[in-house]
């Protein structure tokens, strides 16, 4: 086969470190080269990773606004200037402002389903305690965090779509929990365990609710280890 007949591939760009280097005259400088892959693929792949890159950063200044001033202080133009966007890129992604928060309400949905994640690392009553220590982690005991806790609690008054949206999201989450205590406890019926991720959900909130006010981490570790009794009790 000549060679202009040989099958094109995907296109690959080499990048050779050493400016002066010429790879033809000097071939010894290749193996230290780094191949960049530039096949359409490839570049479809760049394109959405920088579409969920914007978008997080989005939906992050959403969360960020509503932590600060509620949800008077949302707005696309608002939004798009905490995010260090565009406003078209903004209007781009989200149709309006109800939309917008949506989004961020189920970008949080996600966040408290990892709460309840197993870890297949541990045994079960060990994969147990670790969720039910997560709550306390620092990144859910600072100010902007539990200031926006609260500003969620209040969203789901203000619009139907909201309040569905905190409805399925506490639905997932006690699921979530009450599936690692029947692991622990496998004697227990599902009833039962439902109504003890119940009870641990609202003492967590409580706990998150109460930290807004101030730390008082010895009763944080207490009402961590009182999850850890209802959630263990033969």
């Amino acid at each position: 086969m000549r060679e202009q007949d040989q099958p094109v591939g995907p296109i690959r760009w080499t990048i050779v470190p050493d400016r002066r280097a010429d790879p033809v005259t000097n071939p010894g400088i290749l193996p230290d080269t780094e191949v960049v892959d530039v096949s359409p693929r490839s570049v479809r792949a760049a394109d959405a990773d920088v579409k969920v890159d914007r978008q997080a950063r989005i939906l992050e200044a959403v969360l960020r606004l509503l932590s600060v001033q509620g949800i008077s202080g949302v707005s696309m133009r608002a939004v798009a200037r905490e995010a260090g966007v565009s406003l078209g890129l903004v209007n781009y992604y989200y149709e309006d402002k109800t939309s917008l928060i949506r989004a961020a309400l189920h970008r949080i949905e996600e966040q408290d389903i990892a709460i309840v994640e197993p870890d297949l690392t541990l045994e079960p009553e060990e994969r147990l305690r670790a969720a039910l220590k997560r709550v306390a982690d620092p990144e859910f005991l600072t100010t902007e965090y539990l200031s926006l806790r609260l500003q969620l609690w209040a969203l789901a008054r203000v619009h139907e779509d909201f309040e569905r949206i905190n409805t399925v999201a506490q639905k997932r989450y006690r699921a979530g929990l009450a599936a690692l205590i029947r692991a622990a406890r496998p004697g227990l019926s599902r009833g039962e365990c439902g109504k003890r991720a119940a009870d641990i959900d609202v003492l967590q909130n409580g706990l998150w609710l109460t930290a807004l006010l101030g730390l008082d981490r010895a009763s944080i570790r207490r009402s961590v280890t009182r999850c850890e009794e209802i959630a263990l009790a033969d």
